[in-house]
């Protein structure tokens, strides 16, 4: 098999500055999922008292104020909101607790790999800071080899959700603040060198390839070879790390290309040391051309739906691959070959399982909303946060946008900071589009016109707008007129109305099934007129929890925007968005006739 080697690679994702391994479910690890021992520590005295270090008394005589082994226990992964009344509404710290055992192993390399803590995490193991790490939803680790003990070892990590200012998201969101180790935690087991990171995506062209980045960790040399194999295509190479552990190579192949209709997974083979990591990739190009938006260079039209990482059946955070296969289930269920991944990185099995089901991804940051655009800290926490997402996933062939932000206010230091943030994406990878979900639309006598100056900036427009449920009548919806000041593809991200699961009466009747269904009517209508439109991922799949709802006897603090109930009934809304996009795929995505009716 010929293959060439590179030393740069403009269209592959960029090294990273985060230290993430790339793929755990296929290392060598211990998980330390399960129950955990938590003190609630709402006044914060956990650090003087230095609960890290699971202090046990030696003698009746020892005053110890705290004791880990008769506390309260909780599930991890899991929120701790939903696991006791007690911290149903609770913001602030817990500290949790749990021993495991090691038989560390000479010449292998430990790592403590957490998927996601909500907000602040300082982790200790045996006493011994680890470090701390901010964000809510996104992966991270820490090297052990120095702090693991053969045999019993004991790990405490304070955790605190607590809303501040400068956080990204801010203090207000319009979802529920769930607190905890919310998704898995695996200690690593390793090689002395191992392969890190790597990123293989496809190029087109006249000389289509695969394209490969490999990054060791560890023990290596500058000749070390990593042997990368994809055996349905025939793809045998092997490569010679450079002195800092990485190697890129182009080979060329012509694979069958990953679509909605068909989402084709090749089974790759990454082999170092005697080692080998496996993975499943899909490969496909994203474009723009105009209004267009381009997969594996043909037109295509996004029918999809919002949805945030709640549980399928009732309140708490999801973490589970069972929990993605349902919430996907229902998103194919409904005619979408798209999903929106709202507002803030989804848990890991979401994208692999969009990657098994067709359904490509508008993955999402939290930026949300009025954060202190000013500040260059909060500018440095949302590249973080989009470095750490992207680290994660992309080797994930269904996510074809990256959003960096949702609802944020139309002024210059916002732009300037969202624009900073776009040529960061782009540049780390630009094999991807990049968007934003903008509800700053100006009003004119005929509807609405797009001309947010920040909408030159991203690649493709994302549209939130709430025609007929905070603003005007539904009827009026159906005669808005959209113009764009910008010759880009549109997404209509976010539309919708509540409606409360089994209440019905008159349809103009806010909250009844059948007023959610008018709203949907008339915004479809709407939507027909809209001629830069190319997608859709109305608000939301399912209702959610949000402390921003209380209306008794109607929310009781679940925004009830969803299609689905919280327990996943269907809302009559479901049948209409359900109806209209079996109609939308029956069209020729680059069909303008079909795609828009206004008769202008």
């Amino acid at each position: 098999m010929k293959y060439w080697i590179i030393l740069l690679i403009g269209w592959l994702p960029s090294a990273f500055a985060v230290e993430l391994v790339q793929n755990t479910a296929s290392r060598d690890y211990q998980s330390l999922n399960g129950e955990w021992d938590v003190i609630i520590d709402a006044f914060d005295v956990g650090d003087k008292r230095k609960f890290f270090t699971n202090t046990i008394p030696r003698s009746p005589s020892q005053l110890v104020e705290y004791n880990f082994s008769s506390s309260m226990k909780l599930q991890v992964p899991g929120d701790w909101n939903t696991q006791g009344k007690e911290l149903f509404r609770y913001e602030g710290s817990v500290w949790y607790h749990r021993k495991f055992t090691v038989d560390k192993r000479k010449n292998k390399n430990y790592v403590l790999y957490f998927g996601a803590v909500n907000y602040i995490a300082k982790v200790y193991l045996n006493g011994e800071f680890l470090g701390e790490h901010e964000g809510g939803f996104t992966p991270f680790q820490f090297d052990v080899n120095d702090n693991l003990k053969g045999g019993d070892n004991s790990l405490v990590v304070k955790v605190n959700n607590r809303r501040e200012s400068d956080y990204i998201p801010t203090m207000s969101t319009d979802w529920w603040n769930y607190g905890g180790i919310t998704r898995s935690v695996k200690l690593l087991e390793l090689e002395n060198g191992y392969i890190s990171d790597y990123s293989v995506v496809y190029g087109p062209g006249s000389d289509p390839a695969i394209k490969a980045y490999f990054k060791a960790t560890g023990d290596y040399s500058k000749k070390s070879k990593v042997q990368f194999r994809v055996p349905e295509l025939d793809i045998n190479a092997t490569v010679a790390l450079d002195k800092d552990g990485k190697a890129e190579v182009i080979i060329p192949a012509d694979p069958k290309l990953w679509t909605p209709e068909d989402p084709k997974l090749y089974g790759i083979e990454i082999a170092f040391k005697g080692r080998e990591v496996v993975d499943r990739i899909g490969f496909r190009t994203v474009d723009i051309d105009g209004i267009e938006i381009l997969l594996n260079g043909e037109p295509v039209f996004l029918r999809g739906i919002s949805i945030h990482e709640e549980s399928p059946k009732g309140a708490g955070r999801a973490w589970s691959e069972e929990d993605a296969r349902t919430l996907l289930s229902w998103a194919k269920e409904l005619g979408c070959n798209y999903v929106r991944l709202a507002h803030y990185p989804h848990n890991e099995a979401m994208l692999r399982i969009a990657d098994e089901m067709g359904l490509l991804v508008w993955a999402e940051i939290p930026v949300y909303w009025d954060i202190q655009f000013g500040s260059e800290e909060v500018y440095k926490k949302a590249e973080t946060q989009y470095t750490e997402m992207l680290t994660r996933d992309k080797n994930r062939a269904a996510i074809i946008l990256w959003s960096i932000a949702n609802e944020t206010p139309k002024d210059e230091v916002r732009t300037e900071f969202l624009g900073k943030l776009v040529d960061k994406v782009h540049s780390l990878d630009p094999t991807r589009l990049v968007t934003a979900a903008i509800n700053t639309q100006s009003t004119t006598e005929y509807g609405r016109r797009i001309d947010d100056p920040f909408a030159e900036k991203v690649d493709v427009i994302g549209i939130n707008t709430y025609c007929g449920w905070y603003e005007d009548t539904p009827e009026e919806c159906a005669n808005y007129r959209w113009v764009s000041d910008y010759n880009k593809p549109v997404i209509v991200s976010e539309f919708g109305a509540g409606a409360l699961q089994g209440f019905h009466g008159d349809e103009h009747q806010v909250f009844t099934e059948e007023n959610q269904a008018l709203v949907y009517r008339y915004n479809l209508e709407m939507l027909d007129n809209m001629k830069d439109l190319r997608g859709v991922s109305p608000w939301i799949l399912k209702d959610f929890l949000s402390p921003r709802r209380p209306l008794a006897n109607i929310q009781d603090y679940w925004n009830r925007k969803g299609l689905l109930s919280e327990n996943g009934v269907k809302k009559k809304a479901w049948y209409v968005m359900k109806d209209w996009y079996e109609e939308k795929a029956k069209q020729p995505a680059s069909d303008s006739e079909s795609l828009f009716r206004a008769g202008n």
